[in-house]
């Protein structure tokens, strides 16, 4: 019995909607309004400078595509698959340094300046475990020195 009921409530409910969607076409086509008159746009007047609707070049924040990469601190062990990632050249398994670049390849630093790249990770897992970008560097030393290596 209650399915019953519940699909002919169903069926109510999407006539309703189907009767309702139909008029809101008809009154579009009816279109304009008597009541509203139609929008004019207003011109700049003649003495009145036009002002661009974005903000200064000072106060932009660079895109994604204008910059060479982002990176983050990873203090705790970095498990990709199931295995702690381990630097190969000196064995560190902490405190590193991920790189994502413009071409969505993910690199790795240890403390240690030893970089490799880590093909098990991708933009898409960098994007999901950094936070907001806080700050942008103009040169690799000065992003690296601000995260502590």
């Amino acid at each position: 019995m209650f399915w019953f009921r519940r699909f002919r409530e169903d069926r109510a409910f999407r006539e309703a909607q189907r009767a309702g969607y139909e008029l809101l076409l008809r009154l579009q086509a009816a279109r304009p309004w008597p009541d509203c008159p139609e929008p004019t746009s207003q011109a700049p007047a003649a003495g009145e400078a036009v002002v661009p609707d974005f903000l200064p070049p000072e106060l932009r924040v660079p895109s994604r595509q204008d910059v060479a990469g982002v990176m983050m601190r990873w203090l705790q062990p970095l498990v990709v698959d199931g295995e702690v990632r381990t630097c190969p050249e000196c064995g560190a398994y902490r405190d590193w340094i991920v790189f994502c670049l413009s071409d969505d390849s993910i690199w790795l630093r240890c403390r240690a300046s030893h970089e490799t790249q880590e093909p098990g990770l991708d933009a898409a897992w960098f994007n999901r475990h950094s936070g907001p970008v806080d700050r942008f560097h103009p040169t690799l030393e000065e992003g690296l020195r601000y995260l502590g290596h």
